[in-house]
């Protein structure tokens, strides 16, 4: 088959759509048809094919409900003179789906569609984006879900659509076939005995990272020691270390400042991508923000110093501010992390890792933990599962139908707010992590049991091919997930 994928970003930007994508391409291609994948152009991308994969870069960001910007014709006449077989789409709210819809009725190849969780849809400025939609979705021969019971798939079922298909997630059966040599709790500043907890994700903001950095604060080391991974896409990169394509700062021991001209580049590399991916007012909020915690950490710092300085001063001026204090902002991620190096027998890890070694700090670890505020189905959980890492995840998502799946980890209750954004309460997470952490055994059966269940089921093996059927027109039955043998 002659198949056209799209999707915002590829590779080698990193994040969930962008590994699932590449992994179907890859197999797609290994599978001997044509693939090519329309994408965002990035200036790191000096490459137009990828492991056979063909990548057609446009100049677009946006979408419909905050505005298209760039060559969107250029895209819409490139899905019309498309005369292959199939077109596969991933993700609403983003502009290669938005930016397609003029070019719906005339495209001629089958069009597939994956809708991946609807975020927006209880986003006041969203609400006539969604108006729209279901006319857009019958469109298309076929949508593809990760969950049985969430947002998106409840959505096109309450507007009577019926070309549905449930698919999985999962994790690559070559990267997770066996735990790698060991090295990366070195390389992290870990000890061998302490015990790890990793957490992923893009943007830190809004994947759980401050409510995990709070929640490991509290934790009792009970006479272990303990470390925390953060990893995830900073708002300023650390400094990068000579053998990786990325960066680690460990919190205990800060870095060397970067040359200034070289951290401006940094900080206007990283606007850019903001700029692009999320559009002006997200830019402009993010500044504010920045800005907002920048100031806070200057003065507390200041405060400090009279503290050491002027000690009685210091006693006066806090009770003057004293009546003020409940209006003053929550603590930072950066406060929070704080609190555990203070504490001699906790060490946080800030990083981005590199795919490869990323893998191996699954394989390294001793608990995932996941709190994140929104999610469709979360990648990072099978991965988890297939590098027998047992996890804790709050039921963001269809994080409950992969732990019933794959009875690799346990959830931890959380609420949901009024748009739909899972919060968990730091204290809540902290006594289930503890718990875990306690229990060598049980997180022992949790780690074989998602292992045996990735093997059998959720790699990207047994996955593409199903793909594949419904990219033919060759659809088996919707009643319910196909897990293949599972």
């Amino acid at each position: 088959m002659r198949l056209l994928l799209a999707c915002e970003f590829y590779h080698p930007s990193r994040g969930g759509v962008q590994e699932v994508m590449r992994q179907l391409a890859e197999r797609f291609v290994a599978a001997g048809h044509d693939v090519t994948v329309c994408t965002t152009r990035l200036p790191e991308r000096d490459f137009t094919i990828h492991n056979g994969v063909k990548i057609e870069e446009f100049d677009i960001s946006g979408n419909r409900a905050n505005g298209l910007r760039g060559d969107t014709q250029r895209y819409v006449d490139f899905l019309k003179a498309f005369d292959g077989d199939a077109i596969l789409i991933k993700a609403a709210q983003q502009w290669t789906f938005d930016a397609a819809w003029p070019a719906l009725d005339t495209i001629k190849a089958r069009k597939v569609f994956i809708p991946c969780g609807f975020s927006g849809l209880y986003e006041p400025a969203y609400q006539a984006y969604f108006k729209e939609l279901p006319a857009i979705l019958a469109k298309f021969d076929r949508l593809i879900f990760y969950a049985e019971r969430y947002r998106d798939v409840d959505f096109a079922r309450a507007h009577g659509l019926t070309k549905l298909s449930f698919l999985p997630n999962g994790a690559s059966e070559v990267e997770f076939a066996a735990a790698p040599a060991p090295g990366i709790r070195q390389r992290l500043g870990i000890s061998h005995d302490a015990l790890m907890i990793i957490t992923v994700g893009t943007p830190i903001n809004a994947k759980g990272h401050t409510e995990l950095a709070e929640a490991f604060a509290k934790l009792a080391p009970n006479g272990r020691s303990l470390a925390l991974v953060l990893n995830g896409q900073w708002p300023l990169p650390p400094v990068p270390l000579p053998e990786e394509a990325e960066s680690l700062v460990i919190v205990n021991e800060p870095p060397p400042a970067l040359p200034v001209t070289a951290r401006a580049f940094r900080i206007l590399r990283r606007a850019r991508e903001l700029m692009m991916q999320r559009g002006f007012r997200a830019f402009a909020e993010r500044t504010s923000l920045w800005l907002y915690h920048r100031s806070l950490w200057i003065l507390r710092g200041m405060m400090r110093s009279l503290q050491s300085a002027a000690p009685e001063p210091f006693r006066l001026l806090r009770r003057l501010v004293s009546p003020w204090k409940p209006v003053l902002p929550p603590k930072t991620i950066d406060d929070h992390i704080a609190d555990s190096v203070a504490q001699p027998d906790k060490i946080v890890v800030k990083t981005n890792l590199p795919r490869t070694a990323l893998v191996e700090a699954f394989f390294a670890a001793d608990l995932f933990v996941f709190a994140s505020n929104i999610e469709y189905s979360p990648l990072v959980l099978f991965e988890a599962g297939a590098a027998g890492l047992p996890y804790l995840t709050v039921p963001v998502g269809n994080a409950d139908e992969i732990v019933r799946w794959t009875r690799g980890g346990e959830v931890c209750p959380a609420e949901k707010d009024e748009r739909g954004y899972t919060r968990v309460d730091p204290s809540v997470l902290a006594e289930h992590v503890q718990s875990l952490l306690d229990d060598h055994d049980r997180r022992r059966r949790l780690g074989a049991a998602g292992r045996a269940a990735w093997r059998q089921d959720f790699n990207w093996a047994a996955i593409a091919p199903r793909y594949e059927a419904i990219l033919r027109g060759d659809i088996q039955s919707d009643a319910e997930m196909d897990r293949g043998s599972g």
